[in-house]
């Protein structure tokens, strides 16, 4: 590309790119998408975001193509790969000079600059650095920030690659370069905290970014520069520095107010100095330890002391929580039970934290974590009022709360709890005792104060197992407490509630749930929406319990469930709806088919939700969840869903559908409990199976269920279907075999398998194209024992139930393999006898044995030639189905079945899907349920016998091994 013409044209096709009117924009990306592999075209780029006189917007986008081209054109072995003399040529010119005057745009060139050194520094481009640290260096204030953000994006680029080659080079870079870090980090600190002084707010904001950068820059040298940090006394004494820096900026604070421009760089700085100490104590927990004592003074001191009062702020407090619960939590600080394996180190470690976790340092952080820390704020008060949903959201986990305070305190009182539990048990209980009997509802601090006992409780349940009665305490305090009606106690009534489901999977005596759905149902009186919303959310507890007793919720079925949709109605925020349906769906599952007669209101209410939630993927999801639910409890009635439930399962299994990202998983599971609960197959539900085809080519890891809804198909309804698809469902299955794990394999044979003990016939015929394939696994011995018995499985069917397919199947493969077809027959019934130790299922085993045994009577030489091999497999399968009947005392074949009964269910058994039942009346008719092998051997050595005459046959019988007939006379006995 020549320079001086293209530079125009490329000027006036970025600035047509940037335009809004889509008549220049469309034709302006294609033209530079064009351009993206012409030599020349990044130095025109160059040029063109290096003019500084050229519009802003212009200059952006010249950047961002440049960028992207980084990505795709430069390494040597891409595609169309830029030249090296060009990549000289570009690498000199973005650090020729550091003086963008637009941040934004600085910014990005210091990105980019930080790619190409990502694959080129050093070797190829061994002056970036010494560049950056001279033009840093520089006086020119412009200059000097925009060289030390670039120097931010470059250490920050290396220190992110992991090869240990490039690792070392990170390190050797580290060493030479951390003495002017910190002299870099020390100049503009000390220069910020003199200009505050001096009350200079302009300098101090451009004194304060450049100490923001300088601390980047060292954060990544101090974390990832060094592979023992512990051994050089400028690391450890930075690291010990950023304490004192601390508490200066800290100190600071309270002359920087929140109107000042320095305010949040201020807080961010803060912010920084506490990932710098955290991000050493994960990637150096041993080089740490000389840390932990003064980290946790320091944390302690700011967070439940007074000296933090008036200058942390929230994040600030969570950062310094997080450090203590990392130093407690960490494993290289615990020693083994076996002192003497433990390291030195550990020893150590854990010596500084007993000294410093004592009795009163304990008490006082935990009694504050309580007191202070789990009160509800007047904030939280006044959104509860304002908005309750919105407050019950953020409660139980909404966006916001992940990353706030209260969330972090909990983790904190949990983490010091269970390591100290023998010195905070006391602590707790004693706070519980103060609190005893109800509260004046005239008093906010004392409720306020039971709510944040509660909630410690609570959160303690497992560790507080042994010393606290709850059922007495359920008895004699908390079920007093949910029965005060006062607006101001519903504090205490949700969060007793909470209380309640936190341990009623601890410590819950099943006797007392009866009582507690009556609480439930009585509470629900209470008009506000939080404690509902609370109260039904913990319902999923008791219900989700392995102790849940069907029996003891009916009762109260129908009111809870009706409650549950009034509630379901009523919020308005996706997050609740999804909550609310989750705790309907543990309803429905645990009562099953007792559900129908309620659920009347919610199939009603259902596709209007679903129709207002499409912008809300999750609540989709949830949706699902619940009809999968619903689905399994309703049966062969689900039928009547069928015009909302198949549209329903159409969008969320449909690929080329945005949604099915999200609904595809549970679209698949509610498509297959349709299939599985389907009465009757109908042309809707028969056309869905056109998602099918583009699901199979995905191979995800949806696939088993998708070979499960194959299956439920060919149960439902095997004509119908196999007539329908199995031509295409074949040509799926062949290109999956070709790029398949072993496993996959057997799934796809499965399918095969189950079609031919539904319709041997039209299975047969409907798949013949995978049948040869199946054949030569046979023949040439496949290794891999799962698919070989299931191999076996399939023509076993084939053999036993369509002789005629599976004689001319012979007859083509004799053809392929240049063979006479009594040879071939003979190498088949040989590898079949010599691998049928790879069949370990008893069904399988027994249709082996009658398949071969239906080769009798044969006056073919090469059947009687395995006549010895067919005898030991069939006596081989007796000993598998034959038991002894308690009745007669007989032998009798236990997998005969006669007759299909309804099974009897306890309360607690799920009742048979309809896809059960077919496959129940399926089995009747399978010859492996329906035939006695012991009949079945007899019949077939007698027809032997009559064909070949008495000595022939006992000249057969010779061939056999006198063990092995011996066997066979006792299994023949009495016929």
């Amino acid at each position: 590309m020549d320079m001086e013409s293209a530079s125009s044209v490329v000027l006036q096709a970025l600035t047509q790119a940037t335009s809004q009117d889509t008549a220049l924009l469309k034709p302006a990306e294609e033209q530079l998408r064009q351009w993206e592999t012409q030599p020349g075209f990044y130095s025109v780029l160059l040029n063109i975001f290096n003019n500084h006189m050229l519009d802003v917007n212009v200059r952006w986008l010249a950047v961002l193509y440049f960028k992207n081209g980084i990505d795709r054109y430069w390494r040597r072995v891409a595609p169309n790969a830029l030249s090296e003399e060009e990549k000289t040529s570009l690498r000199a010119g973005l650090i020729t000079n550091f003086n963008e005057p637009v941040n934004q745009i600085a910014t990005q060139i210091a990105v980019l600059i930080a790619k190409v050194a990502r694959l080129d520094c050093p070797r190829q481009w061994p002056e970036l650095i010494p560049i950056l640290l001279e033009s840093v260096k520089g006086q020119d204030g412009l200059q000097q920030h925009r060289a030390l953000l670039t120097f931010y994006h470059v250490t920050k680029t290396l220190a992110s690659k992991r090869l240990a080659q490039d690792k070392r080079l990170f390190q050797d870079l580290a060493s030479g370069i951390y003495s002017f870090a910190c002299s870099l980090w020390s100049h503009h600190t000390d220069c910020f905290l003199q200009q505050v002084q001096a009350v200079d707010q302009t300098h101090a904001l451009s004194s304060l970014e450049r100490t923001l950068l300088s601390l980047k820059v060292l954060r990544k040298l101090t974390v990832h520069g060094f592979q023992e940090p512990q051994q050089n006394m400028e690391v450890m004494g930075f690291l010990n520095a950023v304490f004192e820096r601390l508490k200066q900026f800290l100190e600071c604070s309270r002359q920087v107010g929140p109107e000042n421009p320095c305010r949040e760089k201020l807080e961010k700085t803060i912010i920084l100095y506490t990932k710098v100490l955290l991000d050493f104590l994960e990637v150096h927990p041993c080089a740490f330890i000389p840390l932990i004592q003064r980290s946790l003074e320091f944390a302690v001191g700011y967070v439940f002391t007074p000296a933090g009062e008036g200058l942390v702020f929230e994040r600030f407090t969570v950062q310094c929580m997080n450090l203590i619960k990392t130093i407690v939590k960490n494993e290289a600080y615990k020693p083994c039970k076996n002192i003497e394996d433990s390291k030195p180190e550990s020893l150590e470690a854990h010596k500084i934290k007993t000294a410093f976790f004592t009795h009163p340092t304990l008490t006082e952080i935990g009694r504050r974590l309580v007191s202070h820390y789990f009160l509800l704020t007047e904030e939280e008060l006044a959104m509860w009022e304002e908005d309750p949903e919105g407050f019950a959201v953020e409660e139980t986990g909404g966006d916001s709360w992940k990353y706030s305070l209260r969330p972090c305190t909990e983790v904190l009182f949990l983490d010091i709890f269970h390591n100290y539990s023998q010195t905070l048990t006391p602590v707790l209980l004693e706070m519980v005792l103060n609190l005893q009997g109800p509260s004046n509802v005239e008093d906010p601090v004392q409720l306020l104060m039971k709510d944040a006992v509660y909630n410690a409780v609570g959160l303690a349940a497992y560790e507080l197992f042994d010393n606290i009665d709850f059922d007495q305490w359920f008895n004699n305090q908390l079920l007093g407490e949910l029965q005060v009606s006062h607006h101001r106690y519903k504090l205490i009534r949700r969060r007793v509630i909470w209380l309640i489901g936190q341990w009623i999977s601890v410590k819950f005596k099943s006797e007392l749930r009866p009582l507690l759905y009556e609480v439930i149902l009585n509470l629900m009186q209470d008009p506000d929406l939080v404690t509902c919303q609370f109260l039904f959310l913990n319902v999923s507890s008791p219900v989700d319990d392995f102790e849940f007793r069907t029996e003891q919720f009916l009762p109260y079925l129908e009111s809870i469930f009706s409650l549950l949709f009034q509630l379901l109605q009523q919020v308005t925020e996706c997050d609740t709806k999804m909550q609310v349906l989750h705790v309907i769906s543990c309803v429905i599952e645990r009562v099953n088919i007792q559900i129908r007669p309620y659920v009347g209101c919610l199939v009603q209410y259902l596709p209007l939700l679903w129709k207002q939630s499409e912008e809300h993927n999750m609540l989709r999801c949830a949706i699902l969840t619940t009809l999968v639910h619903l689905v399994q409890g309703l049966g062969a009635e689900s039928k009547n869903l069928y015009l909302f439930l198949l549209p329903v399962i159409q969008l969320s299994t449909d690929v080329s559908q945005p949604p099915h990202v999200y609904l595809l998983e549970d679209g698949l599971e509610l498509w297959l409990v349709t299939l599985e609960n389907s009465p009757a197959i109908t042309p809707e539900l028969l056309r869905i199976f056109q998602n099918m085809s583009a699901l199979l080519e995905m191979s995800s890891e949806n696939l088993r269920t998708c070979f499960q809804i194959v299956n439920a198909y060919i149960y439902l309804s095997a004509t119908d279907f196999l007539q329908n698809y199995a031509e295409g469902l074949c040509r799926s299955f062949c290109n999956l075999l070709k790029d398949i794990t072993n496993e996959g394999q057997v799934q796809v044979l499965k399918v095969v398998e189950v079609a031919l003990k539904v319709s041997p016939v039209l299975g047969a015929h409907m798949f013949q194209p995978l049948l040869p394939s199946v054949f030569r696994g046979i023949v040439d011995g496949e290794r891999y024992p799962v698919v070989m018995s299931t191999y076996l499985g399939i023509m076993g069917r084939v053999l036993l139930q369509n002789a005629s397919f599976f004689s001319s199947l012979l007859t083509q493969m004799a053809s392929e393999y240049n063979q006479e077809i009594g040879q071939l027959l003979g190498g088949v019934i040989e590898m079949w006898v010599d691998r049928m130790d790879n069949i370990t299922q008893p069904e399988r085993r027994k249709l082996s044995s009658l398949a071969l045994l239906s080769l009798l009577p044969s006056d073919n030489s090469v059947v009687q030639e395995k006549f010895c091999g067919i005898i030991n497999i069939c006596v081989e399968a007796l000993h598998d189905v034959m038991t002894e009947d308690s009745d007669t005392g007989t032998l009798k074949d236990c997998m005969l079945m006669s007759h299909f009964e309804e099974p009897k269910l306890t309360d607690d058994e799920e009742p048979p899907t309809e896809q059960d039942k077919r496959k129940k009346l399926l089995a009747l008719e399978d010859p492996v349920h329906s035939v006695s092998l012991q009949q079945y051997v007899y019949e077939k050595l007698k027809a032997q016998q009559a064909l070949m005459g008495d000595q022939g046959f006992g000249a057969l019988m010779e061939t056999v091994d006198t063990e092995i007939v011996r066997q066979l006379q006792e299994f023949l006995q009495g016929l």
